[in-house]
């Protein structure tokens, strides 16, 4: 239901926009999160179009992962969206969260575009669905629960940005220059 305006709100004198609480109407939660997701899939495709082929083995530590892991890593996070969104929980026994690094730019850009539209047609769900409780277990033993929508931000947007920071520091170290993210770089404007 929309939020109540008062009369003539919303427009100065210039003709220009204002907001305030009163102009604020609802949204539903899917358009809130796939604001939020498309977004957040469009800055690390940017970054992972950014990967070289010749440097894909290359790590800043011997307990780091590799420039193609990390990358592959980022490729595959989307796909967790399946147990969230589709699922009341998931159990962590026997689950096999590392892949192989993938060997070039090309494959781990067509993983990521594969996965990111998955869970985008995924993201169509009601508040109702967004709000029911989600659970992560091991062994049958629940960790925690927590709503739907809070989960996926969780475990799929926050860790793919987690990511993303990791990914734009490696580019750094091979002097590969670094796209706007949420601002301009010092490569980028």
């Amino acid at each position: 239901m929309p939020a109540a305006r008062r009369p003539g709100d919303g427009q100065r004198e210039n003709g220009r926009q204002e907001y305030s609480a009163y102009t604020i109407e609802w949204m539903a939660l899917k358009d809130a999160v796939l604001a939020e997701y498309d977004h957040e899939m469009a800055t690390t495709r940017k970054l992972l179009e950014r990967l070289p082929d010749d440097k894909l083995s290359w790590k800043p530590h011997e307990k780091s992962m590799s420039l193609g892991g990390l990358g592959t890593h980022l490729g595959q996070i989307p796909n967790w969206a399946s147990a969230i969104l589709n699922g009341k929980s998931f159990d962590l026994e026997g689950a096999e969260l590392q892949l192989e690094p993938r060997s070039s730019r090309r494959e781990i850009l067509g993983a990521f575009d594969t996965a990111a539209a998955t869970t985008r047609t995924w993201l169509d769900r009601s508040d109702e669905e967004y709000l029911a409780m989600w659970s992560l277990t091991r062994g049958g033993r629940e960790l925690f629960s927590m709503p739907r929508v809070t989960a996926f931000r969780t475990f799929v947007l926050y860790h793919i940005v987690h990511h993303r920071g990791q990914l734009s520091v490696y580019l750094r170290l091979n002097d590969i220059s670094i796209p706007a993210i949420y601002g301009p770089t010092a490569d980028e404007g």
